[in-house]
């Protein structure tokens, strides 16, 4: 957002961050409606729903996909291991492809989310940045609502249940 005439300069802290992350574009995948197979279980007097909303979230940047599930979910391994290497490992994920991640997202960002530390005599690491760990916050936040969402969504499929 630019300044117009005298509108007085935007606060540096954590607001300026929620607000370059709002001026991303959202991204979701409605996948589709999934028919659940329903399988009897044994007194139970709860029945499945024969249908379903699912989908994905994603925050798109200049870039691309700036953050998704799989995305915050390294960012947490890398807070939990304080390796990107542990961490892609943790994830049947290539410590190429985990680097390629990180690396989009700290060019995206108004901050970097993790720092690096090469070798010596403790050897290297990684760690999150409090721009990493608010990322992971609104990441969940967004994901939290989308499910929601879906949920309040997938109320309307019980018309459809009920023409089985």
């Amino acid at each position: 957002m630019v300044p117009q005439g005298n509108d007085p300069p935007a606060p540096r802290a954590a607001g300026l961050f929620v607000r370059q992350i709002a001026a991303l574009f959202f991204r979701y995948s409605l996948l589709y409606i999934t028919d659940v197979k329903t399988h009897k279980v044994t007194k139970s007097k709860t029945k499945e729903p024969a249908y379903r909303c699912r989908g994905r979230i994603w925050i798109d940047g200049r870039e691309g996909t700036f953050l998704g599930y799989g995305r915050i979910v390294l960012l947490e391994r890398i807070r939990e291991y304080g390796s990107i290497t542990k961490a892609a490992r943790s994830m049947d994920m290539s410590y190429r492809h985990a680097w390629e991640l990180m690396d989009s997202m700290n060019r995206q960002a108004p901050e970097p989310f993790i720092e690096t530390a090469t070798g010596g005599k403790k050897g290297g690491g990684t760690r999150l940045t409090a721009a990493g760990e608010r990322a992971i916050t609104l990441f969940w936040k967004f994901y939290a609502d989308f499910q929601d969402f879906l949920e309040r969504k997938g109320n309307i499929l019980t018309l459809l249940n009920k023409c089985k």
